[in-house]
């Protein structure tokens, strides 16, 4: 799957970005789906071919996460956008489907994380960590055999590495199908019937760099993912 032009306009692009695809080009990304790439070799705006600039990708989304994504097209959009991430001025929406029946039905999850000390390729909630929040709401719950599962809707305040992931894994709710965080075994029985991280990136709300109006734009839940939703009771 190619990713899909969501919106676009002479300042900034939104991109529903497929899961299996990296966003931005390292040394280890070689005979793998980069977003970057797929930039540099696709379009021709002023910092598509900026190494410093990233091509415009102002924010990232982990590899097996599908959803929506901004680039920016000049060094102006980027930066305005870059400022807006940083003041947390920028509204991130996600659905996931989890482990377990999780009550309440709605809350906020405020738990510090950073890098594990002890595995410099985790991050686990730490205390000491950086402060991260993350509000979340169920939609529905489901059964499949024995087993309970919550779909939800999720919105992070803050943009921590793998925030949502690890919050939820904290609470004991992991991700279906997360192989970092939900422990092997689980993730591993997981991938029997959902063959990749159940996590996408729903809707993004920002102020437009031009313009300065609010925008907000959504890429759908993916078909795969659909389908595995439709497979539970």
């Amino acid at each position: 799957m190619k990713p899909k032009i969501v919106y676009q306009d002479e300042n900034l692009l939104a991109i529903n970005k497929p899961s299996g695809w990296i966003v931005n080009e390292a040394t280890t990304t070689k005979n793998k789906p980069v977003l970057q790439s797929w930039l540099k070799k696709n379009f021709d705006y002023e910092i598509a071919k900026s190494r410093e600039f990233r091509s415009g990708i102002v924010h990232r989304l982990d590899k097996e996460t599908s959803g929506i994504l901004i680039v920016a097209k000049t060094k102006k959009a980027f930066r305005l956008l870059q400022r807006e991430f940083k003041q947390r001025k920028v509204r991130k929406t996600y659905k996931a489907l989890v482990h377990g029946k999780v009550e309440p039905r709605q809350g906020v999850i405020k738990l510090p994380v950073g890098r594990l000390p002890w595995n410099r390729q985790r991050f686990g909630v730490l205390p000491g960590g950086r402060e991260a929040e993350t509000s979340y709401q169920v939609e529905t719950y489901y059964k499949k055999g024995k087993e309970a599962f919550s779909f939800l809707t999720l919105k992070p305040k803050t943009g921590r590495t793998h925030q949502i992931r690890i919050h939820l894994k904290h609470l004991k709710y992991p991700i279906v199908a997360d192989e970092f965080y939900a422990g092997r075994k689980t993730a591993r029985e997981d991938r029997k019937w959902c063959p990749r991280l159940f996590l996408h990136a729903f809707s993004i709300e920002f102020i437009h760099p031009q313009n300065g109006k609010n925008i907000k734009l959504e890429a759908n839940l993916p078909e795969d993912l659909q389908q595995i939703l439709s497979s539970l009771n």
